[in-house]
């Protein structure tokens, strides 16, 4: 197994321990209300909300690309050679 699949592995059954011996009810204030509310609930809803956002603000932008078209539709019919391109004498010299 990698690295990573181990450490995921570990810090999950961390995360549920810690859940597991935190199971009595809190008093919980909500913007109006106070409700008794398991602390199981109230740490596995941030914790999971802690990894959304982790995710979120994590993850690799998308990027457009000009790169990315179709060569047939950025080059005109009738091109000219490609810059980059070998010449036959060229290609005789490396071979």
């Amino acid at each position: 197994m990698r690295t990573k699949t181990i450490l995921i592995i570990i810090l999950t059954v961390l995360i549920t321990i810690f859940l597991m011996m935190n199971t009595d009810a809190v008093q919980f204030d909500f913007i109006f209300v106070k409700k008794d509310i398991s602390k199981l609930l109230v740490v596995g809803i941030c914790t999971f909300a802690g990894f959304l956002l982790g995710y979120w603000a994590g993850r690799p932008r998308t990027v457009i690309s000009t790169y990315d078209r179709n060569e047939d539709e950025t080059l005109p019919v009738n091109s000219p050679p490609v810059k980059g391109a070998l010449s036959d004498e060229d290609r005789d010299y490396i071979s």
